[in-house]
């Protein structure tokens, strides 16, 4: 029983009037927080009318200490970060100490709030009963776009001033690198004329330690971002890889191939500046090179003429000659080409020589095999043949005439041996002065020296013109035959006009009686009935002959002709 002190426990109402209502000042937590009663004596001892109250619930407020907010078992001070890895389902709790009544814990995301999936539990304090301890249990899927978001804990209480309080921590979310590369080359890059910046754009929390990292080698490229090089050079080509580490993870390694184009270099062609090879042999020449792109290769053959003529012998690094002749001696150069950002380069070696030795060679494919003149022209037979050593014997032949170098027989002439401006290579004439018909023949040119011999034949055609009386024979002929198809003609034409005037005559008896005279002809002794002309028996396999076999057969001359 609590009785009545002054300035503490005071009658609030008139006890006569049956009031008996009490008002507690200065109130306290540990007096005067409680269930209350209030109980009437009994009038004497005999009566037994005593009564009680119904109890009343009086609770001191008591404001709770600031609420606090633990994660791992760890408080996370006001302010300071919580952290976290992406992908996690992290347990945070939010605790209020040491209120009466506990107070309502709320969570809030931003300014957005979340409902807990665990209810609020309250429990009295250990060291102080009277007293609450509040805890709120949020179970939150940690996401990267939650990174740097605000997560507050706010606790609600009448007592408070502001009737809450709360405590704010900043989402600090772990999440593995994720990366990109930017400034990929899109074009051709060129050694010592480009430069390549590559970087590795990274996004990660917390920061990530980027390495760079060349296929086959050991020793990182570098440790920055940024991969540079100005100015490229070849050695820099190779594999990429750009790796990010940080604490939640390593990010998957990026890859990009650097190519670094360089024009083309030859570095040997051989096997010889000189090199000699005898007639009908083989011979090979090699030319080395290097580029990026892979170079193609020519392998080009000058000809000393005034125009430098130059024919392509081959399309391949080596050069192979089967067949050795004259036409393949002079000097050689491999051209190497490749294609750097749509620009050709060309790098020419220097030129180097085949020498050619062995027998007399004409150069068949020089001359024409035909010589045509009209009778009283001169004729002019000129052959080009190659040798090493030097022809010792050049003459013409025919018959039974042989005429050497410098010769002149009655209208023939051979010319003296004169240099071509190809090596080893001269030049043998024949002129015919006023030309016969009985020249028509053929030519033999008979070259030799140390090594062997060759000969070749020109013919010569002395075209002899029409005599007179050839021309006038011929003009009858035509004009004769003229007359002759012009009175074919009108004998046609009157023919037909006899036959139709005729038609006036025809009666259709005559018809039938031409007719059967014909049946009784063709029935008689040895006559052969009239459909008979239009049947054919094969008899034996014979007498039977398709259509195609008898059309006249034509001769295709386009595959001779493509030959």
């Amino acid at each position: 029983p609590v009785g009545m002190y002054l300035n503490k426990y005071e009658w609030a109402g008139s006890q006569e009037l049956g009031d008996c209502s009490i008002r507690i000042r200065e109130a306290q937590l540990e007096f005067d927080d409680g269930t209350w009663e209030c109980q009437v004596t009994a009038s004497d001892f005999h009566t037994q009318d005593a009564l009680t109250s119904l109890p009343i619930r009086l609770v001191v407020r008591v404001s709770p200490q600031r609420p606090r907010i633990e994660y791992n078992a760890s408080q996370v001070l006001p302010g300071h970060n919580l952290t976290a890895l992406h992908g996690e389902v992290a347990i945070i709790k939010c605790v209020s100490h040491y209120g009466n009544p506990p107070p309502v814990l709320k969570w809030f995301l931003d300014q957005n709030e979340i409902t807990p999936s665990r209810r609020q539990t309250n429990s009295t304090e250990l060291d102080n009963p009277r007293t609450w301890m509040a805890i709120s249990v949020l179970e939150l899927t940690i996401s990267k776009e939650n990174h740097g978001r605000t997560l507050r804990c706010v606790a609600v209480h009448e007592s408070y001033s502001t009737k809450s309080s709360s405590i704010e921590v900043r989402l600090d979310v772990m999440y593995v690198p994720e990366t990109r590369l930017v400034g990929i080359p899109t074009t051709d890059v060129e050694e010592l004329k480009d430069s390549v910046a590559v970087r590795c754009m990274v996004n990660s929390n917390p920061r990530a330690s980027v390495t760079w990292r060349r296929e086959g080698q050991s020793v990182a490229a570098s440790f920055q971002e940024l991969l540079q090089f100005s100015p490229v050079v070849r050695q820099h080509a190779g594999l990429y890889t750009c790796h990010a580490r940080n604490q939640a993870g390593e990010s998957p390694p990026l890859r990009f191939h650097l190519d670094v184009k360089y024009p083309p270099k030859i570095l040997s062609v051989g096997p010889d500046r000189l090199t000699t090879a005898p007639l009908f042999t083989s011979a090979t020449f090699e030319c080395i090179g290097e580029g990026n792109p892979q170079p193609t290769y020519q392998w080009l053959q000058r000809y000393p003429t005034p125009s430098d003529f130059i024919i392509e012998r081959g399309r391949e690094s080596k050069l192979h000659i089967s067949n050795v002749t004259y036409d393949y001696q002079g000097e050689y150069v491999c051209k190497v080409t490749n294609i750097i950002g749509g620009t050709e380069r060309t790098v020419q070696s220097e030129a180097i020589a085949l020498q050619v030795v062995g027998a007399p060679q004409v150069l068949r494919h020089s001359i024409k095999p035909e010589i045509r003149v009209e009778k009283g022209e001169n004729a002019d037979l000129r052959v080009v043949v190659c040798a090493d050593p030097r022809p010792r014997v050049m003459a013409w032949e025919w018959g039974s005439v042989r005429l050497e170098a410098g010769s002149v027989k009655g209208r023939f002439k051979v010319d003296d041996v004169t240099e071509e401006e190809r090596e080893d290579c001269y030049s043998a004439a024949l002129h015919i002065l006023q030309a016969e018909s009985v020249d028509s023949r053929a030519y033999y040119l008979a070259v030799e020296n140390d090594k062997g011999k060759d000969k070749h034949a020109v013919l010569l055609h002395v075209n002899e013109p029409m005599q007179l009386s050839t021309l006038v024979s011929l003009a009858g002929g035509a004009l004769a035959a003229f007359l002759l198809l012009i009175c074919a003609c009108i004998y046609a034409i009157k023919t037909e006009k006899c036959c139709f005037s005729r038609k006036g005559d025809f009666k259709p008896t005559d018809l039938d009686s031409e007719k059967l005279e014909i049946e009784k002809n063709s029935t008689g002794p040895g006559g052969i009935p009239a459909d008979a002309i239009y049947t054919t028996t094969p008899r034996g396999g014979r007498g039977h002959h398709s259509p195609e076999a008898m059309k006249t057969p034509v001769l295709s001359t386009f595959s001779n002709h493509l030959t």
